[in-house]
């Protein structure tokens, strides 16, 4: 099976949903795609590279967003099992505090490597 056979398998069709967050994006997402029946990417310059590594930043991007979830569910945890003790309260303030900046850090990013990525497709 060589690379393009490979590419123009179903699961790596162009024209992925993401629309959606939580939707994760192609590492092929912003690179210009061939005309045709199986809409493989094409690496047209050397410059085109940058556009896999911002697909790829915005990947990882979503997974620290999938992970600040987990940790506003893990503070939300913590605070309703410190049973009034103020320093278990205090910790659990801090990891809520903590994942939910860290998960608008992330959404903000994802927005603007989506945003100039997009623009240079």
């Amino acid at each position: 099976m060589n690379l393009t056979s490979l590419l123009s398998h179903p699961i790596f069709a162009c024209g992925g949903n993401t629309s959606n967050f939580l939707a994760f994006p192609t590492w092929y997402e912003y690179l210009p795609s061939s005309t045709g029946p199986t809409c493989t990417p094409s690496l047209a310059s050397l410059s085109d590279i940058w556009l896999i590594v911002a697909a790829v930043i915005e990947i990882l991007l979503r997974i620290a967003a999938i992970m600040a979830v987990g940790f506003v569910i893990y503070g939300g945890i913590q605070y309703s099992t410190s049973q009034g003790s103020s320093e278990r309260t205090n910790a659990a303030k801090s990891t809520l505090i903590s994942a939910v900046v860290g998960l608008v850090i992330c959404i903000v990013a994802s927005v603007v490597v989506a945003f100039i990525a997009g623009s240079f497709k």
